[in-house]
């Protein structure tokens, strides 16, 4: 089964980065316009809730002892919540990645490489082999999530971190060295945001994201250069083979800069993922969509839940990867390979 997904997650990871959309969240958070939650379906229902927060504010222009930077931070955080609001699984990961150019305002990093995650790079991080620490940031992200299972928000906040964000709690302090407060700030954001799926209390929570930067280019006399992120994120419950809620969200963290090297747009402005960004993303102002990409990618969501993942890989498509079935194409008019790729990046 393993195999079968990594041919498929073969076939369509690179069309994620090239249609330039990727995830969905059943939700909308409230920068994108509120809607009714409905209340628990049954008992051991529970919320399933995603966060995307980033900040690019570590770049810089390029000069001539150094090169331009265009600096990623990206912290992921995926969530089941039960009715008390006790957060029951916790996944946190991030995103650390960066796009170079000079002062002649050409790029100079490999926009072919991959970009995995913190928890993906493992000890390649590198916090214990170039900083000396104790332990490495996927370990010490896993034992802030750890922490986190069995407390509402309230309780978390109260017991992890100290005023200065690091860790508060002694068995957490032995392990996570890290600031932590943003992590636990993330937290917060994705129990807030989480809704009644379908997920249920035993289910196996699953965070899945593929990054890229292949979306940025070089500056040039006519045309801004643009060092572009694109994060495709996914949040899915199993239970035994079958999806029992999903969320899907995108985020594309961009910063300009001109053929100088010089840094054009605001680094310290927010930068909101497309299920908050909601109609301000702008499909249906600019592009003349029947829904928003944030109302296409909740409708893929919730076509998915109930269903496993080997019938997700065999949802009819063309070959833009835009959906032909006639029920999901009523709604879903956008190419959904990327869709297809998170879910089975996620059974991998």
């Amino acid at each position: 089964m393993k195999r079968f997904f990594a041919v498929m997650l073969s076939m369509v990871a690179a069309l994620t980065l090239l249609v330039g959309c990727v995830p969905t969240q059943v939700h909308v958070c409230p920068e994108g316009g509120d809607k009714p939650r409905p209340e628990a379906p049954s008992e051991g229902a529970l919320k399933t809730g995603l966060a995307v927060v980033a900040s690019v504010d570590g770049s810089h222009g390029a000069t001539a002892d150094e090169p331009g930077l265009a600096k990623y931070d990206v912290t992921l955080v995926a969530v089941t919540v039960d009715a008390n609001g006790v957060i029951e699984q916790c996944i946190i990961d991030g995103i650390a990645s960066q796009v170079n150019f000079d002062t002649a305002g050409a790029v100079t990093t490999d926009l072919s490489a991959a970009v995995p995650t913190k928890n993906e790079l493992g000890e390649q991080y590198g916090m214990k082999a170039y900083g000396g620490a104790a332990y490495e940031w996927n370990e010490q992200a896993a034992a802030l999530a750890t922490y986190a299972v069995g407390k509402t928000v309230n309780e978390l906040k109260n017991g992890a971190v100290n005023e200065s964000g690091k860790a508060a709690d002694a068995d957490l302090a032995s392990v996570a060295t890290i600031y932590l407060g943003g992590y636990v700030a993330a937290v917060e954001k994705a129990v807030q945001s989480a809704e009644y799926l379908g997920a249920q209390s035993g289910d196996r929570l699953v965070l899945s994201s593929m990054n890229g930067l292949k979306n940025s280019k070089s500056a040039d006399a006519e045309n801004e250069g643009l060092a572009q992120l694109d994060a495709d994120v996914a949040v899915v419950t199993m239970r035994d083979d079958v999806i029992t809620s999903c969320i899907i969200d995108g985020l594309q963290a961009k910063v300009g800069f001109d053929a100088s090297g010089a840094i054009t747009s605001p680094l310290d402005a927010q930068i909101l993922s497309k299920n908050q960004l909601g109609e301000n993303y702008g499909m249906k102002a600019w592009g003349g969509a029947i829904a928003e990409w944030n109302e296409q990618a909740a409708s893929f969501a919730k076509y998915v839940t109930g269903k496993t993942p080997a019938q997700v890989a065999g949802i009819a498509v063309n070959e833009q990867t835009k959906p032909t079935d006639a029920d999901l194409a009523s709604s879903v008019t956008i190419a959904v390979g990327g869709f297809q790729a998170l879910i089975a990046k996620a059974a991998a």
